[in-house]
């Protein structure tokens, strides 16, 4: 006996379409911002997806009305979670076609972006520790978006939103191959340096820095390198290139007592960073040159990689050493562009300007094409 049922085609075509959802993992500035961003968007007319939860570490928060309210503030205020479990991990499962916005800095949420990938489930990620460490997870990403049939919206990983990645990408699928990357990857590094005058004490603008928003909440992420290893990481990467993070040669800026001290203690061990930058800028500008914090992968022709990051001495008219306040200015040599390169700048810094990149990439995911679960 035939059970099969066939329906009309005009019912077939009246079938509702489920629409995406948004779920939000972290709430600090990245997060607010992002919040932020969604509610004057809304307030101005523009259609966007309704939120089913916003979360951290301590709490979740359901948005009964598809709008994060007070949920935000809320979540902000929540005791610290005693249970053995991070609150998401409990939530509402999400289905097939939502997305899930990570804007934490958690290893743990960004261990997880391969399997929701896996279920059918868009990440939208400015954490950089999904595709920016072991080659092993961000391999994984790449097979859960494919498997899942998923899509992994990073553009706020590298650059805050510059199309950075999206050059790469549109550059490999036309056939070409790149060569070398170079360039400044830290926002708060380039306003670091770009501020530093060799007068005032460096400590003094890492700490306005931090205030500021520009470095990650322990300003020894973006001093140690480690941030800018994993976006030069997540560039790589995107080129076709296998690198681990190994690979990578850093200097870092942080003194052993810096480097030791605990988080609490951070504040006032910046001082030792004074006297060696000091010395540095001085030694550059005799020479007439800049301090730039540098990332620099080049794919040699005898197919060995060299990647490298760290502060280097640059000449005043070097093209790296252009920029001002948080840009990123980033060289890109391939064999369309071998002899000049495609040079990418702008911001590179700054809650706001990585949540609009976070909602840029929300909003390309909705408008596609949805598929009912």
């Amino acid at each position: 006996m035939n059970n099969v049922v066939n329906l009309p085609l005009s019912a077939v075509a009246a079938r509702p379409v489920r629409s995406p959802r948004i779920a939000l993992l972290g709430t600090g500035n990245v997060g607010g911002a992002f919040v932020a961003r969604c509610d004057a968007l809304r307030a101005a007319g523009v259609a966007l997806p309704a939120f089913a939860w916003l979360s951290n570490s301590r709490a979740l928060e359901a948005c009964a009305d598809g709008t994060p309210g007070g949920a935000l503030e809320r979540l902000r205020a929540a005791p610290e979670r005693q249970g053995p479990w991070s609150p998401w991990v409990e939530a509402e499962a999400l289905r097939r076609g939502d997305i899930l916005v990570d804007a934490s800095t958690s290893d743990l949420v960004a261990g997880w972006h391969g399997e929701w990938l896996a279920r059918g489930i868009h990440v939208v990620t400015a954490n950089k520790l999904g595709a920016g460490t072991d080659g092993d997870r961000a391999r994984a990403v790449v097979r859960a978006q494919r498997d899942g049939d998923a899509r992994y919206g990073d553009a706020a990983t590298v650059g805050a939103g510059l199309p950075l990645l999206r050059s790469i990408r549109e550059l490999r699928a036309g056939g070409d191959r790149i060569h070398a990357i170079a360039g400044v990857l830290s926002g708060s590094l380039a306003w670091l340096f770009d501020r530093y005058d060799g007068r005032q004490p460096f400590s003094g603008f890492v700490r306005e820095a931090r205030d500021a928003g520009y470095t990650e909440p322990d300003p020894r992420e973006d001093l140690s390198g480690e941030d800018v290893r994993r976006k030069l990481l997540i560039l790589a990467r995107a080129a076709g290139v296998a690198i681990e993070a190994h690979d990578v040669a850093v200097e870092s800026l942080l003194t052993p007592a810096l480097a030791a001290a605990a988080r609490d203690d951070v504040d006032d061990a910046l001082f030792g960073l004074d006297a060696p930058l000091r010395t540095r800028h001085a030694r550059a500008s005799k020479a007439g040159a800049k301090l730039r914090f540098i990332a620099r992968l080049q794919c040699g022709d005898d197919a060995r990689i060299h990647a490298s990051v760290g502060l280097e001495a640059l000449d005043a008219g070097d093209p790296l050493a252009a920029g001002a306040g948080t840009d990123n200015r980033v060289a890109i040599w391939s064999d369309r562009y071998r002899g000049q390169p495609l040079v990418v700048q702008g911001p590179g810094a700054g809650a706001g300007i990585t949540a609009a990149a976070l909602l840029d990439d929300v909003l390309r995911i909705a408008g596609g094409p949805l598929r009912d679960a």
